[in-house]
């Protein structure tokens, strides 16, 4: 299919993080803590504790970490309690963005996203003045080079949704209804089609292209809003070339 590249984006994104390690396991942290608090703690009870648990053991974050964390979540050691709020908005260029963030201090967040929209030429926006244009999905993304066949019958077989190979640099998505993500991923897995990244996200229905200043300027926004302590994930629905992060 055509269109830019999302491993490009994701060894951006991959990279940031490799380079602000405390940073994700924080992230980490916060998102085992509210998976396990909604969830309960036992991971095989509860898929999205046990996705969280599997990016903190991917991340190299100490086994000590992760059970402190569902302990806290579970009343069992004294911790912070975080709420997840979520933000909507519009970069440069009519692009949507959505802001997913934990935090303690709700004010403090808010501010901090609202400054970091308008500082960039954005605008926040109300509560679902873009989520509309979003699904959740499960994503199994591998790098170029992957054995096309192989995956596509695998995750046939596993009953994923969708198969897509960009033509730009031959990496494949498979994408997954977000329920079913953890039966198709395990399932991938025992066939020996293991996923270089997996995650559940949001992806909208139709993507923008965004080229030269716009997309440079696009890419800063969301890479602020990243940044910030409070945020655990940031979607939007812009189709950015790999230049825009240089």
């Amino acid at each position: 299919m055509a269109g830019h590249s999302k491993w490009a984006n994701i060894q951006h994104r991959k990279g940031k993080q490799d380079a602000a390690r405390g940073k994700v396991f924080t992230k980490l942290v916060r998102e085992i803590t509210v998976a396990a608090r909604m969830g309960g703690g036992d991971p095989s009870a509860n898929p999205r504790l046990r996705l969280a648990m599997d990016k903190a053991v991917a991340a190299s974050m100490p086994k000590d970490n992760i059970e402190r964390a569902v302990k806290k979540a579970t009343g069992e050691l004294e911790g912070v309690s975080y709420e997840e709020v979520r933000y909507e908005g519009y970069a440069p260029g009519g692009v949507a963005v959505i802001v997913e963030c934990m935090t303690d201090n709700r004010n403090r967040t808010v501010a901090e996203v609202r400054h970091a929209f308008t500082k960039l030429g954005g605008n926040m926006g109300t509560d679902g003045s873009v989520a509309y244009m979003f699904n959740r999905v499960g994503v199994l993304s591998f790098a170029p080079g992957a054995d096309e066949e192989k995956i596509t019958e695998v995750a046939i077989e596993a009953g994923a949704e969708d198969v897509r190979v960009f033509e730009d640099d031959g990496s494949i998505e498979v994408l997954t209804d977000a329920d079913d993500f953890q039966a198709v991923r395990d399932a991938m897995i025992a066939a020996g089609v293991t996923p270089d990244e997996s995650e559940v996200t949001m992806r909208a229905d139709n993507d923008i292209a965004v080229e030269g200043d716009t997309a440079k300027s696009v890419a800063k926004l969301l890479d602020w809003l990243d940044e910030l302590d409070d945020t655990q994930n940031v979607y939007s629905n812009a189709d950015l070339p790999a230049d825009a992060y240089e």
